[in-house]
């Protein structure tokens, strides 16, 4: 599957919809962003059950501001509802190959449960 825009009006529908979401942050003018949408581009390809979105800081500001990035290319991975990792800099493709795979491989029933135990355990 091609990578696809993502937008403030389309962002909670695909998240909610999709069990992984990789989201590129992004601008036209920055030089490593160009340099890696190719590679985001072709491991998009590689894993079509997977969405790859990007977000064009320039047009999305308040969306960009959200999750408080402050410096791109960004990638940020959201697996079921929870946001994973959110990175600045752009990878090399074996890296960006290498963490798909461990985002689709863990135990998000685990994770789930560490995060319910933190937040009985604040209460």
């Amino acid at each position: 599957m091609a990578t696809r825009t993502m937008t403030h009006e389309n962002f909670e529908e695909t998240v909610a919809s999709n069990d992984i979401v990789l989201i590129d942050f992004w601008a036209a003018w920055c030089g490593p962003c160009r340099s890696f949408a190719p590679t985001y581009e072709k491991v998009a390809q590689q894993y079509p059950d997977i969405v790859f979105a990007k977000v064009d800081t320039e047009v999305e500001q308040a969306l960009a501001t959200s999750f408080n990035i402050m410096s791109i290319p960004t990638l940020m991975v959201i697996r079921e509802n929870v946001v994973l990792l959110t990175q600045a800099g752009a990878l090399p493709e074996r890296t960006l190959r290498d963490l798909v795979e461990k985002v689709r491989d863990l135990d998000m029933q685990e994770l789930h449960r560490q995060v319910s135990d933190q937040q009985n355990a604040g209460d």
